[in-house]
């Protein structure tokens, strides 16, 4: 690993080489060179060494645009993006595959029907500043794998990164395939403007609707990966010192500029108190010298989010009951946790994205699950902290991206599984094999043979009874179900469980009738040369 930790100045890209590049990654798909999978796999292994080369430019450069220490810089954004490469290195040659373990009525056996993956072409990536280089990376892993080309244009607000990720593309992968553009609006305009295979978004939902709407024109399919007012429930069945530890990590990493992270708790009326002084003390032993003067505590990204999230804390009614600390001149918010009584206050209305969050008192778990529904609907993440029971309960009842039992946002922090929105807080997934996914085509394939040809005799003309009647013979099933929806389990379903050993596919039954064979042949063999023993 090089020791240069060096960041060059910001400098925007003009916008006629923004043109240049688009056509270069465009004319680079076009010749097919990014569907080669040895092609695609000596990228992701560059892209590797390029991470690798440059941590300390990355650890330099998150510190310059965040504040964000070392070990954090590490876990969340350096060591996650690594362990996405290495997933995809590893698992890219089976990705690839035909998928030929299809459904389809057996009369199409002969046409060997299979999914082919195919990549959607030139992409365009545009990431957010709060993990300026997880963010910004990991999707251009998922492209690569798919076989696409890309541009990636990194958040302006965080400069110091987006220059590094620039260093990083350029020195290390293969020119004219992928770009870095660094710029603000105009920039991100001039891209807009260009035709993409597809557009990957991360941000908030109102720059969203602009490059939705942006993409409709020419009908370029959009991931959006955005946010939402996303919530925790706690309870009386939950382990509170654990509860508020976990929960006070959610806001402290990244000083709370975090998707994922909770906007707001909605905890039993009866443990409030108790909670809270479980917060309070979880604070004392993370900054024993308070939040200021901690290394481990990153800042905001700029005086725009600052004065934002702080006049969240001066507009609301609610009663700070833990931190509260704020420095305008450092960036600096303390993570503070506000009593509310109401829906209505700024501390549930808005998204924080940020350090802070509001405590609300619930009655029980159906309470809770009420106030969820009503505050946001949709959020990208979701936290619940009670019984067994009441777990399930907000699972089943709370719509989330994504949602993590007994932990803050534990399901965003493993990077082989998919992440994702829903409703207002998104819509696709990437991570892991979802990445690849994410960027590629199922594109259904079948072969006819010639010899296949009388059995299609049905769809030429001039039409005859006999042979639809044969095919609608062939590829109908009586159903098994009366008027009113309700299953009716006749001589053929009862004949079914005992012949397919109570499996619901053919499959299954044949994978169970090899079992019950193995284990009868296991039992013969074994008596035989029992009985062979006792009779010499």
């Amino acid at each position: 690993m090089a020791t240069d930790s060096k960041v060059l100045p910001f400098e925007a890209t003009s916008l006629d080489e923004i043109a240049r590049y688009s056509q270069d990654v465009r004319s680079a798909f076009t010749c097919q060179k990014t569907k080669d999978v040895e092609w695609r796999l000596v990228q992701l292994r560059k892209l590797y060494w390029g991470i690798t080369d440059c941590t300390p430019k990355f650890l330099a450069a998150l510190k310059q645009d965040l504040g964000k220490p070392a070990p954090e810089a590490i876990l969340t954004e350096i060591s996650f993006c690594i362990s996405d490469l290495n997933f995809a290195l590893q698992k890219l040659k089976s990705w690839v595959k035909d998928d030929t373990d299809l459904d389809y009525p057996l009369t199409f056996f002969a046409m060997k029907p299979r999914i082919r993956k195919e990549p959607l072409g030139a992409v365009l990536i545009i990431g957010p500043y709060n993990f300026p280089m997880m963010l910004n990376l990991a999707p251009l892993v998922g492209a690569i794998s798919a076989g696409c080309s890309a541009i990636i244009k990194p958040s302006e607000n965080a400069p110091a990164t987006a220059m590094v990720i620039k260093e990083v593309v350029e020195k290390y992968l293969d020119p004219g395939s992928f770009y870095v553009v660094n710029g603000a609006v105009p920039e991100t305009t001039a891209l807009l403007n260009e035709k993409w295979a597809k557009i990957f978004y991360t941000g908030n939902p109102m720059v969203a609707r602009i490059i939705a709407k942006k993409a409709a024109e020419t009908l370029t399919p959009v991931t959006l990966e955005l946010g939402g007012r996303n919530p925790a429930f706690v309870s009386k069945a939950a382990d509170l010192a654990l509860t508020a530890r976990r929960l006070l990590w959610g806001k402290v990493n990244n000083a709370g500029q975090v998707c994922i992270s909770h906007n707001y708790v909605c905890a039993e009326r009866d443990v409030v108190d108790d909670f809270i002084k479980h917060l309070n003390a979880s604070y004392n032993e993370f900054f024993p010298n308070g939040a200021r003067a901690s290394s481990d505590y990153a800042r905001i990204v700029n005086e725009r989010q600052f004065d934002r999230i702080k006049k969240m804390l001066d507009s609301t009614n609610g009663k700070i009951v833990m931190g509260g600390e704020t420095d305008r001149s450092e960036l600096f918010i303390a993570p503070t946790a506000v009593l509310v009584d109401s829906i209505d206050d700024p501390m549930m209305k808005e998204e924080s994205f940020g350090p802070i969050w509001s405590i609300y008192p619930v009655e029980d778990v159906k309470h809770a699950i009420e106030v969820m529904n009503l505050v946001d609907p949709t959020p990208l993440s979701l936290m619940t902290f009670g019984s067994k029971f009441e777990n399930e309960q907000v699972l089943s009842q709370v719509t989330s991206g994504g949602a993590s039992i007994n932990d803050s946002y534990m399901h965003g922090s493993i990077s082989t599984l998919p992440f994702g929105g829903v409703g207002e807080s998104g819509t696709g997934a990437y991570h892991g094999r979802a990445s690849f996914d994410c960027f590629t085509h199922r594109r259904t394939v079948v072969i006819t043979p010639n010899w296949v040809d009388k059995l299609l005799r049905v769809r030429y003309l001039p039409h005859v009874p006999a042979e639809l009647k044969r095919f609608l013979w062939m590829n109908s099933r009586t159903p098994d179900f009366d008027r009113d929806g309700r299953q009716i389990r006749g001589l053929r379903y009862w004949l079914w469980m005992v012949l397919g050993l109570g499996g619901p596919s053919a499959k299954g039954a044949l994978i169970r009738w090899l079992t019950v064979a193995l284990a009868a042949y296991a039992y013969y063999t074994q008596s035989y040369r029992h009985l062979t023993k006792l009779l010499s």
